[in-house]
């Protein structure tokens, strides 16, 4: 790798700890990637039923944890931005600074 790629001085854990606190649910998706692959690898040795059976099955089980995960972060940015701010309004002293 090239000086460039470490220009700011951070490293990969460091990059994936600022991640994980600007996007919870990105830690959530890379948890249930390598959950699923580990899930997919097993099952793909110990099948009963046809290759293409499972992997169809395998797919749909991929594309129901991403359209979990998405909406889980949809709903908890709703909840931050439009929700929190109604229930739990600043108080004045905040609202000074």
């Amino acid at each position: 790798m090239s000086d460039n790629y470490y220009s700011h001085g951070e490293s990969h854990t460091d990059r994936l700890a600022r991640k994980a606190k600007d996007a919870p649910f990105m830690v959530a998706g890379l948890a249930g990637l390598v959950g699923l692959v580990g899930y997919g690898i097993y099952g793909f040795k110990n099948r009963k039923v046809k290759t293409s059976v499972y992997l169809i099955h395998f797919r749909v089980m991929a594309q129901g944890f991403v359209v979990m995960c998405l909406t889980a972060g949809v709903g908890y940015n709703i909840y931050q931005q439009r929700i929190q701010p109604w229930l739990y309004p600043p108080s004045i002293e905040e609202k000074k600074e």
